[in-house]
């Protein structure tokens, strides 16, 4: 199948599966959105792309492949910036009728002119997107770890609890935060504070609750 077709088959299923956890713990109507994401044909992602898809290979079998993380070779896709949301009035109206709205997931499926193509968008500027969009205060970003690091897996790692987007900009100058990795959610936490959220944050699946009360993971304000 095209790789916007497997997108699509993907949110439907870990939508289906996040649905039917949550209902075990509310009373709340929850719908899932198979989300397109508008990009720019001529977005330069597309002149050198850099997102690594699908199955490991001991070398290479065609063009278009990295060797990727010293794990093996892998396609490579282009990850275009998201630029409009489509269908972002339904999920608008939903959210606005108290509905719980599972959207744009693995950063939606994108489209040029309402036409599938072969990228990936990075999950995290989809999410500030659409949280500049709905005018939501906070965007909160789940990642492997806990919390964000200065120096991280080095001998002098530090944790950070709390950051100011000018501090934020200047880490990322400095180039503390890995490609691919780190980097787009501090460039998504930057753009959504300034674009009218409130505030950002980073953590770990298991600690969302705390960061939210403000006891772990990373603030960006």
């Amino acid at each position: 199948m095209p790789l916007d077709v497997l997108g699509a088959m993907t949110q439907g299923e870990l939508g289906y599966l996040i649905q039917q956890s949550l209902r075990e713990y509310c009373k709340k109507e929850i719908a899932t959105i198979v989300t397109e994401i508008e990009v720019d044909k001529n977005d330069p992602a597309f002149k050198n792309p850099t997102k690594p898809i699908g199955p490991f290979y001991e070398s290479k079998i065609s063009e278009g492949m990295i060797y990727d993380a010293g794990r093996g070779y892998r396609k490579v896709v282009a990850s275009p910036e998201p630029k409009k949301i489509l269908g972002l009035k339904t999920i608008k109206k939903l959210v606005n009728e108290g509905t719980i709205v599972i959207a744009a997931g693995g950063g939606g499926i994108p489209v040029i002119k309402g036409k599938g193509i072969e990228a990936v968008i990075d999950k995290d500027k989809t999410s500030q997107l659409l949280g500049n969009k709905l005018g939501f205060d906070i965007l909160l970003m789940v990642t492997s770890i806990s919390c964000v690091y200065l120096n991280f897996r080095k001998k002098n790692q530090k944790p950070i609890f709390k950051m100011k987007v000018k501090n934020a900009k200047k880490y990322l100058k400095e180039d503390q935060f890995p490609e691919g990795s780190m980097k787009p959610k501090i460039e998504s936490a930057i753009e959504f504070i300034e674009k009218g959220g409130k505030k950002a944050i980073i953590t770990s699946l298991d600690k969302i609750e705390d960061a939210i009360k403000g006891r772990a993971g990373t603030t960006i304000l």
